[in-house]
């Protein structure tokens, strides 16, 4: 068999991920020479390649049921493990998450804005005219502001005794406070007793009575609250002093300023708020 001598060496040269066995030398095919060309993997179909950079303006994954095409993804895909985003993720259509979802704040932007922070926070619109419906219940364990007024709790105290700045009160405690007011109120203002009074000196009179107490939000019962006639003259009141002792009420007169002492016939009735 004839043999072919080539005139002219050749030989092969290494390069990038591209190594040779066997041709660094000159080769004249004046003898058997074997020549490896290796690439550092397997790259047949069913391999496993790994490359350290790709660059290409379209890559089709698995029969082309997804697309990388202008910086974006075309069709359906899942992911199996942990995915990790190092910068903003924009999504057109809706995002369905089966399991749950942690953030460090949830910021909402359609026809409102809403935003729950990581501290527990939330803030719900960014104007004054934004409107928040509710439907159901309301649970509320702290307080709530509004217009910079703090509200930190209903009150159902009938009495209105803590007098509280911070303090909403019910329909039944506003309407037992107004009924047992009005009653007091109306009860007062009805007291209109006459009883006659008991000689003591020429300037004392004692009536065995007890002047009514004025309930809370009206002055006290004073001697402007009293009439007082002797022998059916009206005693002018400037001259005159009441005081409560027990179960008696005394009468002083100033003499002077009236103008008569008090005898042991004189009969002194008084009218106004006794208590029965």
């Amino acid at each position: 068999m004839a043999r072919f001598i080539l005139r002219q060496p050749i030989s092969f040269l290494d390069g990038t991920g591209f190594s040779i066995t066997g041709g660094n030398e000159e080769i004249t095919l004046t003898e058997n020479t074997t020549v490896t060309f290796n690439i550092g993997q397997d790259v047949s179909t069913n391999s496993n390649v790994i490359f350290n950079t790709v660059t290409s303006s379209l890559f089709n994954v698995d029969d082309s049921s997804i697309k990388i095409e202008n910086q974006s993804i075309t069709g359906n895909t899942s992911i199996i493990s942990n995915f990790t985003i190092s910068n903003n993720l924009v999504a057109a259509q809706n995002v369905t998450v089966q399991g749950g979802v942690t953030a460090e704040e949830f910021i909402s932007e359609l026809t409102q804005s809403t935003t729950i922070f990581k501290s527990g926070s939330t803030q719900f619109g960014d104007t004054i005219d934004d409107l928040h419906n509710l439907t159901g219940s309301l649970s509320l364990s702290g307080s709530f502001i509004t217009n910079g007024v703090e509200v930190s709790e209903i009150s159902n105290d009938t009495a209105l005794t803590d007098g509280s700045s911070q303090a909403l009160i019910t329909e039944n405690a506003l309407k037992t406070y107004l009924t047992t007011e009005t009653e007091d109120f109306q009860n007062y203002l009805r007291k209109s007793f006459v009883h006659t009074g008991s000689f003591v000196s020429s300037a004392t009179q004692s009536f065995t009575a007890v002047t009514a107490s004025a309930p809370s939000g009206i002055a006290t019962t004073t001697i402007e609250d009293f009439m007082f006639f002797n022998n059916g003259t009206f005693m002018e009141t400037d001259a005159l002093t009441i005081q409560q002792s027990g179960s008696r009420m005394f009468l002083f007169i100033d003499t002077d300023s009236i103008g008569y002492d008090l005898d042991n016939n004189d009969e002194i009735v008084a009218f106004g708020k006794f208590n029965s």
